[in-house]
């Protein structure tokens, strides 16, 4: 689910949106709904007669737009054709633009011209293949993907979680809700009920902890110590679209890193005081009905808190081998200099990360036995490449577009008169930036998958950002924390039924309009604190990322 990773949906995006990590009805002739199934479609039909009510009908028209756009793959298709007829009015108008790096004139080109149609036929297969996100990300997923499969993540998330004291019950729910979008498949599914559980155990109201697992989970998403597919895809597609100005330029998986490092540690923070502040104080005290005090969920059986300790074994091997090839000045992975910001490492991160993964979750699947053979792995991970699907389509429609965009130069066209347009409204890198926040949340309501309105935005946004001397690693960070903050505003967010659904199991009079009420807080907040520690971080000069700053 979790503003994590398919393409099309937030689940498959690493993030709450994905559809994945929900449950889907399933569709005739495979099969007959299942009772999960009406379930869900029960919840989406009430959330479709709620947003009519509201006042003003905003998700109601939210809603009817979002339904009329076609699946992001059709979208981006669409837009393929609209460049090609834009760039041949273009053509035959005559326009021309001055490139900015070579300081020469040059023309629109006509993807509709002979020279076009051999550029599209010549090229489909290597635009797709060279796609920057493509081999990162399927790596990633593999690797992360296993873990889940094994069920180290979630067994690692509940421990966390269980273990933690009355005293610290919030903050710790807030802090793995917020961490926890490296396992898109368990996060939203996991944390909320089971924080809902813990704070009825100890007496609190089980609804504040689904809303502190449900806010931390889905405004929260982007933020983490870990890089995560999220960074892996995003910054590819950001890649991409810096090519339409200056093919040298790379934004790697960790160009926010630092910050998004910090934002984990001031969220937490923000959340608990939301949650115990705000929140909890207007639930109320807990009447009990409607309750199922089932406590089976806190249960980790030997063998789960075995394999955890052995994979919490490994994993402090992992790291002290890396440690070892990084730390000292002469190691194997530094750059030649010296540096680490330039070095082997950091061109080594993602197959560093992917080792880790497979190294904790074999471990742990061989102490619970989920692994029993050494075929057993392959045969996971083939199981966790079924999220694949939906990232391999889109990336294939978004590679073929944003690679006419650059071609035919409407891209750079595009790029030169936004920021022209910058210049005369005399807004400077950091009130564009904030802008361009503020147009993703309106989008965002409307587009559901993350990636997918990423990959709009980017050939658009990110040229226009790098020509008004902004550095496109800034551009793609206020993308992901306006992105991130509406995750759970959404009208069509498949997770609004989940949120429902578990919310219901205590209050049976609970509707849509409870869950907005309970995550509007999170949204908004996590939103102004996000964008003030964006603006302060950027005032004061600290960089996003190694060797990332503004300018």
């Amino acid at each position: 689910m979790p503003n994590g990773m398919a393409a099309t949906s937030r689940p498959e995006d690493e993030r709450p949106r994905n559809t994945a990590s929900c449950p889907q009805p399933s569709i005739e002739p495979f099969g007959p709904p299942s009772e999960t199934d009406m379930k869900v479609l029960h919840m989406t039909s009430v959330i479709r007669q709620y947003t009519k009510k509201l006042p003003g009908n905003v998700l109601n028209r939210v809603e009817r737009v979002g339904n009329r756009l076609p699946h992001p793959f059709i979208l981006f298709l669409y837009m393929a054709v609209a460049i090609a007829i834009l760039s041949l009015i273009a053509s035959l108008a005559g326009a021309t633009v001055i490139d900015p790096k070579s300081q020469e004139q040059v023309d629109i080109q006509n993807l509709l011209s002979a020279d076009g149609l051999e550029f599209a036929l010549t090229t489909m297969l290597d635009n797709f293949l060279s796609f920057p996100p493509l081999g990162l990300v399927i790596v990633m997923l593999l690797g992360v993907g296993l873990a889940n499969q094994v069920g180290l993540l979630e067994i690692a998330f509940k421990a966390i979680v269980v273990r933690a004291s009355p005293r610290m019950l919030t903050f710790v729910v807030i802090f793995v809700g917020i961490v926890s979008n490296i396992a898109s498949e368990s996060a939203a599914i996991v944390i909320p009920p089971l924080a809902a559980m813990l704070f009825l155990a100890v007496g609190r109201h089980p609804i504040a902890g689904l809303a502190a697992g449900f806010g931390a989970v889905g405004a929260g998403f982007s933020a983490n110590f870990i890089v995560a597919g999220t960074d892996v895809l995003l910054s590819g597609i950001t890649t991409s679209a810096a090519g339409i100005v200056d093919s040298s330029v790379v934004v790697t998986p960790v160009s926010n890193w630092y910050f998004m490092s910090a934002s984990t540690l001031i969220l937490t923070i923000v959340g608990v005081l939301i949650t115990e502040k705000v929140v909890e104080p207007r639930l109320g005290p807990y009447d009990g009905s409607g309750s199922d005090r089932d406590n089976s969920e806190f249960l980790i059986t030997a063998d789960q808190r075995r394999g955890l300790r052995n994979a919490g074994l490994v994993a402090l091997l992992y790291a002290a081998v890396v440690i070892a090839l990084v730390a000292p000045p002469n190691a194997a992975l530094r750059g030649e200099d010296g540096s680490i910001i330039t070095s082997p490492f950091m061109d080594s991160l993602v197959p560093i990360i992917f080792l880790f993964f497979v190294s904790v979750g074999i471990t742990y699947g061989i102490a619970v036995g989920t692994i029993t053979s050494s075929s057993d792995v392959p045969k996971l991970m083939i199981e966790s490449a079924k999220d694949l699907a939906g990232i391999l389509v889109l990336v294939f429609a978004v590679a073929q577009t944003i690679a006419y965009f650059q071609w035919t130069n409407l891209g750079l066209w595009v790029a030169v008169q936004g920021s022209g347009l910058l210049e005369a409204l005399d807004v400077d890198g950091v009130v564009a930036l904030i802008m361009l926040s503020l147009v993703t949340i309106v989008l965002s309501l409307v587009i559901s998958s993350g990636s997918a309105l990423w990959a709009v935005m980017a050939p658009v946004f990110v040229p226009m950002m790098m020509l008004h001397d902004v550095n496109p690693a800034y551009a793609q960070l206020a993308y992901r924390i306006a992105d991130s903050s509406t995750n759970m505003l959404v009208p069509l967010s498949p997770i609004l039924a989940v949120a429902l659904g578990y919310i219901q199991k205590y209050d049976k009079r609970a509707g849509v309009g409870t869950v907005f009420a309970l995550m509007i807080p999170y949204a908004a907040t996590f939103y102004l604190i996000w964008m003030l520690q964006f603006v302060v971080w950027t005032v004061f000069g600290l960089p996003i990322g190694p060797g990332e700053y503004l300018n």
